[in-house]
């Protein structure tokens, strides 16, 4: 048995271990429009003659941010953006996002299940539990409203027990709408980098070290774009309300 508890801790400890090894390196700050502009006329020529080879490199990339919790998924949305236009951008955002997101997910799933919420106390066992009945919809909420870390909410569902079905399904419908937003402020910036490469160019020649591009990459989140993703969220809520308020309903019945 504890071989068995070992080789369930192993990917858990192998993923931690990769993300150390890429923070500890300081990889994860190339993943920067700043990385994009050295090398745009490159990348460029590669896209525009390996579109699928291209796409392919981008969303096992992309997949290996998200399942090591690297910082830098904002980043590689807009990137994509910006090399494949905001269609293709955001549809292989929107699947690497995915299926990086479900690899952690089944990697913690795999090496805790339920057994830390039981160990915790009977509090947060009903609080899983309660977690787990209402899956789909709670995660919907946490994925649209961006103002949760995404690799915590890749985590907690696993430890809660959530079945992979609902998991995956709230995640790839949840992270649509803030995901085509970067997409979309990507390829609209594909002009404003070419106005500013000649000056950012020119620092980099001068070996200046901060040199930087002067864009805003949280003004896709406008308070507008903001306020209709909470709404979105608070619509997802409504059938758990539904719920809970048959549920109380009936009881004062009986």
């Amino acid at each position: 048995m504890g071989w068995f508890r070992l080789g369930r801790l192993l990917p858990l400890a192998a993923v931690l271990g990769l993300a150390g090894l890429v923070l500890a390196m300081g990889w994860h700050r190339e993943l920067s429009l700043e990385t994009l502009v050295r090398h745009r006329t490159m990348l460029e020529i590669f896209v525009a003659g390996h579109t699928a080879a291209a796409v392919g490199a981008f969303v096992a990339l992309y997949i290996a941010v998200v399942a090591l919790s690297i910082p830098g998924a904002i980043y590689m949305t807009i990137a994509g953006g910006i090399l494949f236009g905001a269609f293709t951008g955001a549809l292989a955002s929107i699947v690497a996002a995915t299926v990086g997101a479900t690899a952690i997910f089944l990697i913690a799933k795999t090496a805790f299940g339920e057994q830390l919420a039981r160990r915790v106390g009977p509090r947060a066992a009903k609080l899983a539990e309660g977690f787990r009945e209402d899956a789909f919809s709670y995660l919907l909420f946490l994925r649209l409203v961006p103002v949760f870390p995404f690799f915590l909410v890749n985590l907690v569902p696993a430890l809660a027990g959530v079945r992979l079905a609902p998991f995956v399904g709230a995640t790839a419908i949840g992270i649509i709408p803030a995901t085509c937003a970067l997409a979309f402020l990507g390829a609209g910036l594909d002009s404003a980098i070419a106005a500013q490469f000649s000056n950012y160019k020119g620092c980099l020649a001068a070996g200046r070290a901060d040199c930087r591009l002067d864009f805003d990459l949280m003004a896709a989140f406008t308070p507008e774009l903001i306020a209709a993703l909470v709404a979105l969220g608070v619509l997802a809520l409504i059938p758990v309300a539904v719920k809970r308020f048959r549920a109380r309903r009936i009881r004062r019945a009986g």
